[in-house]
């Protein structure tokens, strides 16, 4: 098998449940975080994501146990990647801190090794730059919930060679995914239609056009999506949605500029699920 070890660096949402979609499949996979309570919530989180998986039937208990012992944590990024022949990069979309990282991944890992970003809008050119191997480099854009979604977006940069976006085509069947390959380009292609459309839809509860629920509904119940606009947003995370409106209204112009609404609650600590409250309230859900 071409991928025998990978590794993860970043154990966040994303992070934990590429982790897990890779370790699911029987592959070695390390979660790298510089936060211990990352990797315990990694843990927990992906215990009971096996739980899921057996009682779906989608894995035998005995496979499960067999492959959750194949999951490894550290906050070491050099025990994580020094024998890896992918490694996945899971961090917080800023530009600098993935520079940084790939820097020294390209350090770290052996030759052979192919260096990804899951970043949702950055340059995986820009990215592959700051290596000495950016025809080995790639971006692979996963979803949110990663257990759930099926697709994974490959983007070519400029560099990325051929041989590199063949293997990783083959890495997302090996872990039963559904791949398209895109050409680099600010957004790529989901993430600047879906960024568009929850920034609209901001818009629309800023003017009044409707409720939040309401405009949800009416995306899920008129235009078929699985999940509203702004709901999604909370799930993603709201400062993290910011990041990535501010990245393509730098590169991409006036259409992309983020709802004020938006910038109004990433300042006010609303971002989301993950702090209890965005355009929901989760936290009389609990």
């Amino acid at each position: 098998m071409m991928f025998k070890k990978a590794a993860v660096v970043g154990a966040g949402t994303m992070g934990r449940g590429i982790a897990f979609a890779i370790g699911v499949k029987g592959i070695e996979v390390t979660l790298q975080d510089i936060n211990e309570e990352m990797l315990e919530l990694s843990k927990d989180y992906i215990k009971k994501q096996f739980e899921i998986s057996i009682e779906k039937q989608k894995i035998t208990e005995e496979e499960a146990a067999k492959n959750l012992e194949k999951i490894h944590y550290t906050t070491n990024l050099e025990e994580a990647a020094k024998d890896a022949d992918i490694v996945i990069e899971a961090v917080l979309e800023l530009m600098d801190l993935k520079i940084e990282l790939f820097k020294k991944l390209d350090d770290i890992t052996p030759s052979h090794t192919i260096l990804a970003t899951n970043t949702s809008t950055m340059s995986p050119t820009e990215i592959a730059a700051a290596t000495n191997r950016p025809g080995q480099c790639v971006a692979l854009h996963f979803f949110n919930p990663v257990p759930k979604m099926k697709l994974i977006e490959i983007i070519r940069g400029l560099e990325t060679s051929d041989e590199t976006m063949q293997k990783a085509l083959q890495f997302g069947e090996l872990i039963g995914k559904e791949c398209v390959q895109i050409n680099e380009f600010p957004g790529f292609a989901t993430s600047r239609m879906n960024c568009l459309i929850g920034n609209e839809a901001m818009n629309m509860v800023m003017e009044g056009v409707g409720s939040v629920e309401d405009i949800d509904k009416a995306m899920k119940l008129g235009l078929n999506h699985p999940m509203g606009p702004l709901e999604l947003a909370d799930l993603v995370g709201l400062d993290t949605r910011l990041r990535n409106m501010e990245y393509l209204h730098q590169t991409l112009g006036e259409k992309f500029r983020p709802c004020p609404l938006l910038v109004k609650y990433v300042k006010a600590g609303r971002l989301g699920r993950k702090s209890g409250k965005g355009f929901y309230d989760y936290s009389a859900k609990k």
